[in-house]
C-alpha cells in the first residue's frame, strides 16, 4: 500500500503544480497581454470542460492500460498544456486549457483505481486523504516558487520549467508500472457509451448522487479560490511575491487538514457528517472573503482564507474514498471519474459565474457570496442523510489486497 500511496502522491503533486501556475502567474500574464481579470475565470472554465470530458471517459482507459500508465500520460499532457501557454495570445491559452486538462484529468480517477485496489477499505478515507495532500503541496510549491522564478525567467520560462518537471516525473513512474499495474485488461473495449454507463452508475444510487452534488459545490468553490485569490490580493494592493507567498502559507493549512478529515472519517464519525461540516465551513468563510478591503490587516485576510483552505481545499480524500467504497468491484476509477465529472461542472459554472459577476459589478463581493450557496445546500443535504444498514458492512469489508 505504501508504494501505491507514494507513487500517486508524486503524480498528484506534479500535476497540481502545473495546473495552478496560470492562476499564480495571472497578474504578469494579464499585464503583458493587456487582458481583463475576468478572463481568468474563462480560462479555468475551459479547463473544467476539458477535465469533464477526460474524467467521464477515464474508466475504460484505466481498465485497459492501468493506473500508472494513465498517470504518466496525465503528466505528459499537463506539461504539454504549459508548453502551449508560453506561445501567448488567446489561441495559446485555449490550447493550454484544453490540452493540459483533457487527459490530465485522468490523474485522480487513476489514483482512485490504484488505491481502491491496494488499500484496506477500513482505512481508505485516511489513505486517500494522505495521497490527496499532494494537491495542496503542489499549490503551495507553485505559489511559493513561481513568483520567485518569474522574476528571473519571466512567466513563460517558469511555465517551461514546470513542463519539464512534469515530463521528468512521468519517466520516473515507469519502473513502478510492472509492480503496480497488475490488473490492466488490454482487450477491454472502449466505447462512447462508456460515458453514459458511468453517469448512470453514479446517478443510480442516492449516496453517489449526493457525493456528486457535493463534488460540484466543493470543486467549484475551490476553483474560484485558486483562480482568483492571487489576483484578488494584487487588486487589494499586494505585490505578486507577497500574494503568492500568502497563497502558499494558506494552502499549507490544507495538508494536515486533509489527513485530519480522513482520520476523522475513518475512526470517529460517519464520512458524510465530516463532509457536511466542511460544506458549512467553506460556505461561511467564502462569503466572508467578499468583505475584504485594502484596510483589512494581512492577518485577518489570512485567517478567513485559512478556513477556506481547511475546508474547500481539504475535502478530496474523504469524498473520493466514499466514492470508491460505493463503487462496484473493479470500477472505482470509473465511478470516481463520474463523481469528479460533476465536480468539473462546478469548476466550469462557478468560475464562469464569478467572472460574470466581476465583470458586471466591478467588485469581488457578489461572486464570493453566490459561489458559496451550493455548499450550504450540500451541508443541509448530507446532514439529513441516514446511514443505510449495508453501510456498516461496506465500512468493514476489506479489499483483496492489504498492502505492498
Amino acid at each position: 500500500m505504501l508504494i501505491a500511496v507514494l507513487a500517486m502522491f508524486l503524480q498528484q503533486t506534479s500535476s497540481s503544480i502545473g495546473r495552478v501556475l496560470p492562476a499564480v502567474l495571472a497578474p504578469l500574464i494579464i499585464l503583458e497581454l493587456h487582458a481583463d481579470p475576468s478572463w481568468i475565470g474563462i480560462y479555468f472554465a475551459l479547463t473544467a470542460i476539458a477535465a469533464l470530458a477526460g474524467q467521464l471517459g477515464a474508466g475504460g482507459f484505466i481498465i485497459r492500460h492501468g493506473a500508472i500508465r494513465m498517470s504518466q500520460l496525465a503528466l505528459v499532457f499537463v506539461g504539454g498544456g504549459l508548453a502551449a501557454a508560453i506561445t501567448g495570445g488567446t489561441a495559446g491559452f485555449v490550447l493550454s486549457a484544453l490540452v493540459g486538462n483533457a487527459v490530465a484529468a485522468v490523474a485522480t480517477p487513476a489514483s482512485s483505481q490504484l488505491l481502491g485496489r491496494w488499500t484496506v477499505r477500513r482505512y481508505a478515507p485516511f489513505a486517500f486523504s494522505v495521497t490527496q495532500t499532494a494537491i495542496p503541496v503542489g499549490i503551495l510549491l507553485g505559489g511559493w516558487l513561481a513568483p520567485l522564478l518569474a522574476q528571473s525567467l519571466g512567466w513563460r520560462g517558469t511555465m517551461l520549467v514546470s513542463a519539464c518537471v512534469c515530463w521528468f516525473f512521468a519517466l520516473l513512474l515507469q519502473p513502478l508500472r510492472g509492480r503496480l499495474d497488475t490488473d490492466p485488461v488490454p482487450s477491454h473495449a472502449i466505447h462512447l457509451s462508456d460515458v453514459r454507463t458511468t453517469i448512470s452508475a453514479v446517478l443510480a444510487r442516492r449516496e453517489l448522487r449526493a457525493l456528486s452534488f457535493a463534488c460540484f459545490a466543493f470543486n467549484g468553490l475551490q476553483s474560484v479560490f485558486t483562480a482568483y485569490f492571487v489576483t484578488y490580493l494584487v487588486a487589494l494592493g499586494y505585490d505578486l511575491v507577497a500574494a503568492g507567498s500568502m497563497l502558499s502559507a494558506i494552502i499549507a493549512i490544507a495538508i494536515p487538514c486533509r489527513i485530519l478529515w480522513g482520520w476523522a472519517g475513518s475512526f470517529l464519525v460517519a464520512p458524510r457528517f465530516v463532509l457536511a461540516g466542511l460544506a458549512f465551513g467553506m460556505a461561511i468563510s467564502a462569503a466572508l472573503m467578499g468583505a475584504f478591503t485594502s484596510g483589512w490587516p494581512a492577518f485577518g485576510i489570512a485567517a478567513v482564507a485559512g478556513v477556506v483552505s481547511a475546508t474547500a481545499i481539504s475535502w478530496h480524500g474523504i469524498l473520493l474514498s466514499e466514492s470508491a467504497r460505493l463503487a462496484p468491484t473493479g470500477r472505482a476509477g470509473a465511478v470516481t471519474g463520474g463523481v469528479l465529472s460533476f465536480g468539473q461542472m462546478g469548476a466550469f459554472l462557478l468560475p464562469s459565474m464569478f467572472s460574470l459577476l466581476l465583470h458586471l459589478t466591478g467588485g469581488y463581493a457578489a461572486g464570493w457570496s453566490v459561489c458559496a450557496i451550493p455548499a450550504v445546500l450540500v451541508g443541509i443535504d448530507l446532514s439529513r442523510q441516514r446511514q443505510r444498514p449495508d453501510d456498516d458492512t461496506d465500512q468493514s469489508r476489506s479489499s483483496t489486497h492489504t498492502g505492498t
